[in-house]
């Protein structure tokens, strides 16, 4: 008897569309967010007086706050609500977002950017919820492409709305454009969204979310920190530790507790195993390469900002248009989750290959090649991956569910970085000429301004460009044989399970169990 895969519980919405609409808009401003102030950081020095350490703080107190609290806020949507949640989220941003635009030092500015932080978790988890919730059957994996490109529109987008913004009025004004959104989106939802949670009205865990709030955000500052202040520095050691310590505890207590924020039980799903797998490398991948693009564009091939983030948009443009195309949606059900994977993830490695082959010495031409390249691979494998961590979780846990894909998200991005940039790093050094002491070696300025005379200042900017084809080449391969697990993983978890046997007159060789 045939089965099927997740009988709607109700038709679906009929505003669905319109819903999809004001959620991708909300996920934009989020995303934005995440590398919009990267291009301010000039203008933050001269204004408010920033240190570096005060810089490091305003670029990554957002990320931080976002990415410890995700599991937790996909927990609360579900346990409270998820229009409720997506509400608060977007009052949060909004008033975030004014503070940091009328911000007056920089401490005020690192506080508001981790207000911000709080309402772009409940954001970024209560969206796909809500996709999950108006959107039924096979429309769903068109959906989740749709809110699969906006997301990477706002990631790469970021740069250059900030370089934009910044050549026409001051740095606050990269804030106050988050403002009539929310607003827009609080009304939009407070009409059209339905409310929807959890049924059963679990209690909540309230030791497993601090201990995954804590756990991610000690391991994600190590992540971001270990390349600035290096890897064997005590705070950086410290907060690994203590991230590590917290998440294996976390993992001790859900597996105890009746009522866990995270179910143990989904990692023993295949399909939801490969997805999670798939989905941090991805998200390796394009953050990783897009963060030494930045570098190369705009330290090498001398782009400013806005430049390097123009030059940089056709990798979001070729997902975007693939998705809302609905290439990908239609391609899933005819190579199934597994092969779009595969599909996707090496067409992703094979387009950081040729940023490795091409773009050092081809200049832009050779990047723009393999930028399209990755956005095929992106738009084909992200929503492919997003479908299946959340068709492997129960409708009812759809948050819960959400926060997954944004932590994957969020850790897999920032190992990317952190990898990439200290495979950089350690080639830069080992490729910089004689002269050039090797303290020089923590930026291609520093190395430049160290540099004896135009022969050396040449022979820095090579050792930077080689040091770029090694990073790349290691994403690639990290991507490839990642994108080969995923689709192993999933495409057993795809495979029927074996029929049961059926019962023969005659007694068979082995006794039949009771």
């Amino acid at each position: 008897m045939s089965q099927p895969s997740v009988p709607p519980p109700a038709a679906p919405h009929p505003r669905r569309w319109v819903i999809l609409a004001v959620v991708c808009l909300a996920t934009l401003v989020v995303l934005l967010d995440n590398t919009v102030l990267n291009v301010a950081i000039p203008s933050l020095t001269e204004d408010l007086g920033a240190g570096t350490a005060d810089i490091q703080w305003m670029v990554n107190a957002y990320a931080l706050v976002q990415s410890g609290l995700l599991l937790t806020a996909g927990s609360l949507s579900d346990r409270y609500g998820r229009k409720r949640a997506l509400l608060v989220g977007l009052a949060l941003f909004g008033l975030g977002s004014t503070a940091a635009a009328l911000a007056q030092s920089s401490g005020q500015l690192i506080a508001a950017r981790a207000g911000m932080g709080i309402g772009g978790a409940l954001l970024m988890t209560t969206t796909l919820a809500v996709v999950m919730q108006v959107f039924h059957g096979p429309e769903v994996p068109k959906a989740i492409g749709i809110w699969g490109a906006v997301s990477s529109l706002g990631f790469a987008g970021g740069p250059l709305l900030g370089g934009v913004l910044l050549a026409h009025f001051w740095w606050g004004s990269i804030f106050l454009v988050n403002i009539p959104v929310a607003l827009i989106g609080l009304v939009a939802v407070a009409r059209l969204l339905p409310e929807s949670r959890d049924p059963s009205g679990r209690r909540p865990d309230v030791p497993g979310a601090v201990l995954s709030t804590v756990g991610m955000i000690g391991l994600v500052y190590a992540i971001i920190s270990g390349p600035v202040h290096g890897w064997g520095s005590g705070p950086v050691l410290l907060a690994a530790v203590v991230g590590l310590a917290a998440l294996a505890g976390f993992v001790a207590w859900e597996v105890r507790t009746p009522t866990p924020m995270l179910d143990m039980g989904f990692f023993r799903d295949r399909r939801f195993n490969g997805a999670v797998a798939g989905g941090i490398l991805v998200a390796f991948g394009m953050a990783g390469s897009l963060f030494l693009l930045t570098q190369y564009l705009q330290l090498v091939l001398g782009y400013r900002p806005w430049e390097a983030g123009l030059r940089m948009s056709p990798l979001a443009l070729v997902i975007v248009l693939l998705n809302l195309s609905g290439v990908g949606a239609r391609l899933l059900p005819k190579v199934g989750f597994a092969g779009a994977v595969a599909l996707g993830m090496g067409l992703l490695a094979g387009g950081l290959a040729l940023l490795a082959a091409m773009g050092s010495g081809h200049g832009y031409p050779g990047l723009l090649a393999g930028l399209l390249m990755m956005g095929c691979g992106i738009a084909v494998a992200g929503p492919a991956m997003a479908a299946a961590v959340m068709g492997a979780i129960p409708p009812e846990r759809a948050g819960a569910g959400a926060g997954v894909q944004g932590t994957v998200t969020e850790f897999g991005g920032g190992l990317g970085v952190a990898v990439l940039g200290a495979v950089l790093g350690s080639r830069f050094a080992a490729g910089l000429p004689e002269g050039v002491p090797a303290a020089a070696a923590k930026s291609l300025p520093e190395a430049l301004a160290a540099a004896p005379g135009e022969a050396a200042r040449g022979a820095v900017r090579s050792a930077f460009a080689h040091g770029l084809t090694s990073s790349q080449l290691i994403g690639a391969a990290a991507v490839l044989l990642g994108g080969l697990l995923s689709a192993a993983l999933l495409h057993r978890a795809d495979r029927p399970a074996p029929a049961a046997p059926a019962a023969r007159p005659e007694p068979g060789p082995v006794p039949a169990p009771h």
